[in-house]
């Protein structure tokens, strides 16, 4: 089991294996009238994949948001596949905020 560690400041959520990080989500933190946190990247590093790491950290992303009460925006490929198939734990976002989060990203291509 991974143990899956937040780092607010630098935008990462990181699986360790061992000590050692397996995998980690970048993200940003969409501030404004409606607060939202935004999945930009999912990656896995290749000794760790089929592990189910990527599975445990967007599982863990969603929590994370609930728990501060504000919604998440998939931009990354793989957590919007996996907010598809866990309706029950992945709401969706409303479009205006999936529209802030795009245009954000429009402006500050380093978020990509």
């Amino acid at each position: 089991m991974a143990e899956i560690r937040d780092d607010r400041s630098q935008g990462l959520l990181t699986a360790f294996e061992g000590g050692e990080p397996a995998g980690r989500i970048v993200y940003f933190t969409l501030d404004g009238q409606q607060a939202a946190l935004v999945a930009v990247h999912t990656v896995v590093e290749p000794a760790y994949e089929g592990r189910g790491i990527a599975g445990s950290l967007v599982r863990e992303f969603y929590a994370m948001a609930a728990r501060e009460g504000v919604p998440v925006v998939p931009l990354c490929p793989y957590a919007a596949k996996w907010a598809e198939r866990h309706p029950d734990e992945a709401p969706a976002a409303p479009a205006g905020l999936v529209e802030a989060a795009r245009a954000r990203v429009a402006a500050d291509p380093e978020l990509w």
